[in-house]
């Protein structure tokens, strides 16, 4: 397999590179350039390249004072998925968390991406917990890892 290039984002070519990424596979909770720069304060966002080609991002939220549970959130543009580009992202995510302290990992996935619930699955999350935000009707899957 090619190697693919994960980079934190910095800069305004990756903040709209992770927010191109997010808003495709997110369409419910698009978010503005100026919600991402915010992001990318309090979250390690990446990005991912096959050469030059945007193939996906991650989100990692870092355990809080009172929590050591991360979130660890890869997502894969469609036309790259079911080639082991979600797997590296959600393993360099993972790396992630693990060095600001997490003991617990969990993700989010929208419940209508079921490539990323398929993912979740087979990577060994199971479902904590389905919410919905208010004016939405598509719910969100909290999953634990195992």
């Amino acid at each position: 397999m090619p190697n693919l290039r994960i980079e934190q984002v910095d800069g305004e070519a990756a903040v709209k590179d992770w927010q191109h990424v997010h808003n495709l596979i997110i369409p419910t909770d698009p978010l503005s350039l100026d919600d991402v720069r915010e992001r990318v304060r309090r979250n390690r966002l990446d990005v991912a390249y096959l050469g030059d080609v945007l193939v996906g991002c991650s989100t990692v939220r870092p355990p809080t004072d009172d929590t050591s549970t991360a979130t660890v959130i890869a997502r894969v543009l469609p036309a790259h998925r079911g080639q082991g580009f979600g797997g590296e992202i959600y393993a360099e995510g993972v790396a992630q968390a693990r060095k600001l302290g997490a003991e617990v990992i969990e993700t989010i996935v929208l419940a209508s991406n079921t490539d990323g619930l398929r993912f979740a699955l087979a990577h060994g999350f199971v479902e904590f917990e389905r919410y919905v935000l208010p004016g939405d009707t598509i719910a969100y899957i909290t999953l634990r890892l195992a």
